[in-house]
């Protein structure tokens, strides 16, 4: 190793240690210094410590940012992706269930015409997330997304309960869009006059809310369609991310033109009455119906729709220049989304009346009522629309797959998932049985379970992700400032917080309007995942089974023209315990 090369924990002891230095100061510096350790030594037992101390340690371990530097350095995984094409997975995973399916379940469940509003907060919120993802993801280019960044920000168990929960968003948004695709293509058959049974084009159970309750409903026995098409994109994602770009680009370009083309085509057709009232009065007693709560409500469902650009995140280790191209790869998509969002809902709360938009098509639906309105035909459009949905689910299924078999291969590589899981194919360079195995059970979840039900399981997900991401950027602004960061918050040195404390505020306050049995259903999700961590994640996680061994795999083969760019520091291996 070399000399003349001192660690950053070195760095912050000796400064932490200096006389004038007291206070507040002196703990900021020991604060800097337990993230800055880059010991592998440091996370074997001691022997002087107490068995229920090292495993209380054990919980709070994080994961050093030079670690995490090395393993893009060192992945096996193919780097294609442009900032172009990062973009367009934003694009392709934010554009699909929530414009096409819950937009209009929102409107006539929870807020009418005003769900326009609705994708407003919906997307302020998103907004503010997407600052906070763009500067991890500058500083931090690993695949994993929010349980990478709390792994460096707030030890391994906040990353266990994290992934754990990533895992359930992708799996259950993959799935509800599956559910739709199936709406949309019987919907498209059905112009022709061919009806499908819907023993084989349902879900095999319903869900009602309130009073809450799942039921199997007589004569539906197996999503097909949603089944089929998760295992074509699960095939897909197997075959390479190159391929899997392409095709998602190009189902990109056309789910774009077809949204405006029905924005310009509707504008003109548009009744006015239609939004009188604006926001209809509550009147059903739950103040999640209607009125000015219910717009809230509906921007919890809703906020299922701008989870996409968490999914440019799990992409970082197949870019090829993730610091710069990942923030722009999100907040590019972001922007173009929420504009369209906006739009869309509201020519299509003008066209039809919001009580008649409850339906798996309501895009079609608002359509149809202006056929009636005005006597017109247009067939033309609702097939181009059709195609343009299919084609959008299409590509946020494959989106969202991709992200979720990108958290089981980083959780897997730090030991926390079994082995298995790391496998990448010799030809294709892709997590192969990660892909297979997720895309499976999403298949099988989409089949059987309905849209409503997974919809709100995903949104609150996706909100207690995103308000990590928001204390874990606070944590490593003050911890790490020594760190690259392409992107910053702006504000400051102090001031930057603003953003992050807001978006935490927004996370917390749109979690709290969530129906009682969705987050219910979230807890015991969690719990069947601390059974999981404290059985067999805690017990094979690589930083503390081998940390020394963990530290030198990423580090021994790294490419060295990739560490010009990530320069990955040179560590000490003697176990100085003493």
């Amino acid at each position: 190793m070399a000399d003349n090369s001192k660690s950053y924990e070195t760095n912050y002891v000796e400064e932490a240690g200096k006389p004038q230095e007291k206070g507040a100061k002196a703990f900021l510096h020991d604060f800097q210094s337990r993230y800055a350790k880059v010991d592998p030594a440091s996370y074997l037992r001691r022997p002087d410590e107490t068995s229920r101390h090292y495993w209380g340690r054990r919980l709070g371990s994080l994961k050093p940012v030079e670690l995490l530097l090395a393993e893009y350095a060192n992945t096996e995984l193919r780097q294609y992706l442009t900032w172009w094409q990062l973009v367009f997975i934003g694009i392709g995973a934010i554009i699909g269930t929530g414009i096409f399916v819950l937009s209009g379940q929102a409107a006539a469940q929870n807020a009418g015409p005003a769900v326009t509003v609705s994708f407003i907060v919906a997307g302020f919120a998103a907004a503010f997330a997407s600052l906070s993802y763009s500067e991890l993801a500058s500083m931090i280019p690993v695949s994993g997304s929010a349980y990478t960044y709390a792994y460096a920000t707030m030890g391994e168990f906040i990353a266990w309960i994290l992934g754990w929960d990533l895992i359930l968003e992708y799996m259950v948004g993959s799935a509800t869009v599956g559910v739709g695709w199936s709406g949309y293509f019987k919907k498209f058959f059905g112009l022709f006059n061919i009806n499908f049974a819907d023993s084989w084009t349902e879900p095999t159970v319903l869900w009602e809310e309130n009073p809450a309750r799942i039921y199997y409903e007589e004569g539906h026995a197996f999503n097909v369609p949603g089944f089929v098409v998760i295992m074509i994109a699960t095939i897909i994602l197997c075959i390479g991310i190159r391929q899997s770009a392409w095709v998602n680009s190009i189902i990109v370009v056309f789910k774009l033109f077809v949204v405006l083309l029905f924005i310009f085509a509707m504008c003109g057709f548009v009744d006015r009455q239609n939004y009188d009232p604006y926001v209809p009065p509550n009147t059903s007693g739950d103040w999640h119906f209607f009125g000015a709560p219910g717009i809230f409500a509906a921007a919890t469902t809703v906020f299922f729709s701008y989870i996409g650009f968490d999914a440019v995140t799990t992409a970082a280790m197949e870019s090829k220049n993730p610091k710069r191209d990942l923030p722009i790869g999100i907040i590019g998509s972001l922007v173009t989304t929420t504009v369209l969002y906006i739009a869309f809902c509201t020519v299509m709360t003008g066209a039809a009346n919001y009580t008649e938009l409850n339906t798996p098509t309501p895009v079609i639906t608002a359509i149809e009522a202006v056929e009636m309105r005005t006597g017109k035909d247009w067939l033309w459009l609702k097939i181009i629309v059709i195609l343009g949905a299919l084609a959008g689910l299409s590509s946020v299924i494959l989106i969202n797959t991709l992200g979720q078999t990108r958290v089981f291969y980083a959780m897997a590589k730090d030991g926390l998932l079994p082995s298995p899981f790391t496998k990448v194919h010799p030809k294709f360079k892709t997590p192969y049985v990660a892909t297979i195995t997720v895309g499976t059970i999403t298949a099988i979840l989409s089949a059987v379970l309905p849209v409503d039900l997974l919809g709100n399981m995903t949104s609150v997900g996706t909100l207690l992700a995103f308000f990590i991401v928001h204390c874990g950027v606070i944590v490593l602004r003050f911890t790490r400032p020594d760190v690259e960061r392409w992107f910053k918050i702006p504000g400051g040195k102090f001031l930057f917080v603003v953003f992050p404390i807001i978006g935490m505020v927004i996370c917390v306050l749109l979690i709290a309007v969530a129906e009682v049995t969705t987050i219910w259903r979230l807890f015991v999700w969690m719990g069947i995942g601390w059974i999981v961590y404290f059985s067999y994640g805690i017990r094979h996680s690589k930083l503390h089974r081998d940390p020394i061994g963990r530290f030198a795999e990423v580090h021994a083969n790294a490419d060295t023209s990739k560490e010009e760019v990530y320069p990955v520091q040179d560590y000490d291996y003697q176990d100085s315990r003493g």
